[in-house]
């Protein structure tokens, strides 16, 4: 019988349901070469979870190459990617690590900041690491043989979403107007302009295991203030929609994406059940473990004009790879709560 990678038991039965309902031939990446920009960040722990899982399970004999400026640190705080034989950490910043010597199968660019002190007090120098970062991983991808390469994008490069429009498709023009938008940008148009065989994933929110608390997201902050059985803070008027994907969900279509998707073609991924970001409030505070829900405070107040909405159209991945959304909003939020009531290092 197969001994996968576990680390607890809700992650097992993620990567179980990645490995099962994923519509790809793993079997592609049998003895296979992977290089992985960002992952030690929350995409790139999912990747390497569910990859040690898969990996293992099915035999594949595939190596995963994990680029990372602190990998010590890193394995330090995570011990249970220690001593994995199918991981080589290469140490260094992602715009001039050392190239691993031989021949490469994929490549996953994942690396990216989406910290709002960036954001605001060093603009250049995130459009810069995207830039510098993305032509360095496409150097490595044209001298090693790799097949496919897979971008992780953003729902940001779209703009803002006309509010009469409920489904952003991939198909609408590119007009970011934040740092970060732009700076996906960038990396889309140098993946494109590359030769290299990229598939771009265009990612919206999500929620899970691993997800940072105490950073920008509200999804995380609301769970947090759950946490810390104090009321949710809701620092807008709670109005705008989004929609929130659950991350095994998220990783089955990137990987999926890598591995199937077509050259230069972007994908939306998310989910495309909306709800507000009040109701999203009110939902997670039905989970309290106090007896009742806990407080919600809405801050701010509408001025109003149309509710902002930030959800993606999926028919294109869903018609041409085949995915589908495996975790419904409820489940997602419960599942994802349960795993950081038991994992205190994103609660600070």
């Amino acid at each position: 019988m197969p001994n996968p990678f576990v680390i607890d038991k809700i992650l097992q039965g993620d990567c179980n349901v990645i490995l099962k309902t994923s519509p790809v031939d793993w079997q592609q990446l049998k003895y296979s070469k992977i290089l992985i920009t960002g992952g030690t960040g929350y995409y790139g722990k999912w990747f390497l979870s569910s990859f040690l899982y898969i990996n293992e399970y099915l035999k594949l004999n595939a190596r995963l190459y994990v680029v990372s400026r602190f990998p010590n640190a890193f394995l330090s705080k995570y011990p249970y990617f220690q001593h994995q034989n199918a991981l080589t950490f290469v140490k260094g910043d992602v715009r001039d690590f050392d190239f691993p010597k031989g021949n490469f199968d994929y490549v996953i660019h994942a690396a990216t900041e989406v910290a709002t002190t960036q954001e605001k007090d060093a603009p250049q120098e995130m459009l810069a690491v995207s830039e510098k970062g993305t032509q360095h991983v496409l150097n490595f991808a044209k001298g090693s043989g790799v097949k496919r390469l897979l971008l992780t994008s953003s729902g940001a490069v779209y703009g803002p979403q006309p509010h009469e429009l409920k489904l952003m498709p991939e198909t609408y023009g590119l007009m970011p107007v934040t740092v970060y938008g732009k700076a996906k940008q960038l990396s889309e148009d140098i993946c494109s302009a590359s030769g290299v065989n990229c598939s771009i994933a265009r990612c919206y929110a999500s929620v899970g295991p691993w997800l940072g608390l105490n950073i920008q997201y509200a999804v995380g902050n609301f769970i947090l203030n759950l946490l810390r059985n104090e009321p949710i803070t809701i620092k807008s008027d709670g109005r705008p929609w989004r929609s929130y994907f659950y991350t095994a969900d998220l990783i089955s279509w990137l990987w999926t994406i890598l591995i199937n998707g077509r050259a230069n073609e972007a994908y939306n991924v998310g989910s495309e059940n909306a709800v507000s970001i009040a109701e999203l409030a009110r939902i997670i505070s039905n989970y309290s473990n106090v007896g009742h829900p806990i407080g919600i405070q809405i801050l701010g107040k509408s001025d109003g004009a149309p509710a902002p909405v930030y959800v993606p159209d999926t028919s294109k991945a869903q018609q041409e790879l085949g995915l589908k959304q495996n975790y419904s909003l409820q489940n997602s939020i419960a599942k994802s709560i349960d795993w950081h009531r038991n994992h205190l290092e994103n609660q600070g």
